[in-house]
């Protein structure tokens, strides 16, 4: 037994007083080297897959194919116009609205020149604006447009209040639209 601690001693000689000093591990420097060329192999290997499958879909699928754009569908061009903070109730807009949706803006113009509706006026000055941003922006014929899309969106309420008996105040709506107008060309029919 007394040669046990003998040989320890001499086997650790940085014990000093039953303490023992930390060794630093000296792995670091062949661990770094040991990973670079793995990493290297790694990267090869990828990138000859890479070049492997351009080759792969170059010899399948024609040059031709790759360069010839889509065909696509005819889209007719849309003229938009829209009006917001209007001071008409989205409610009653939408009634006029739906009257002259779908319509030829001959028709359309008609209609809304002859309507009772308060409404009529603000979308027919909006139909108008659609019409001339038609002709000078997108080079079209204003008289061959038609109303492709007509929508009335609800804007902010203006809160006012009125009195009224025994001293109580009751709140008066002042509500607004957001108006869009699109038209797009007449399709022959």
């Amino acid at each position: 037994m007394a040669d046990d601690p003998k040989k320890a001693k001499k086997a650790n000689p940085d014990k000093k007083n039953g303490k023992t000093a930390k060794k630093q591990p000296k792995k670091t420097a062949a661990k770094k080297t040991e990973k670079k060329p793995a990493k290297k192999t790694a990267e090869k290997k990828a990138s000859q897959k890479k070049e492997a499958k351009k080759e792969g879909k170059g010899a399948k699928e024609p040059a031709a194919k790759k360069a010839a754009p889509k065909p696509r569908k005819h889209v007719p061009i849309v003229v938009r116009a829209s009006s917001r903070y209007v001071r008409v109730a989205p409610r009653k807009a939408r009634l006029v609205a739906d009257q002259v949706r779908g319509l030829h803006i001959d028709k359309a113009r008609a209609l809304l020149q002859f309507s009772p509706r308060g409404a009529a006026q603000d979308i027919g000055k909006l139909i108008e604006s659609a019409a001339s941003n038609a002709e000078n922006n997108h080079d079209l014929v204003a008289d061959e447009m038609r109303v492709a899309e007509i929508t009335v969106d609800e804007g902010p309420t203006l809160r006012r209040f009125r009195p009224r008996a025994l001293g109580r105040a009751t709140r008066i709506n002042k509500r607004t639209s957001h108006i869009a107008v699109a038209l797009s060309p007449e399709e022959d029919r």
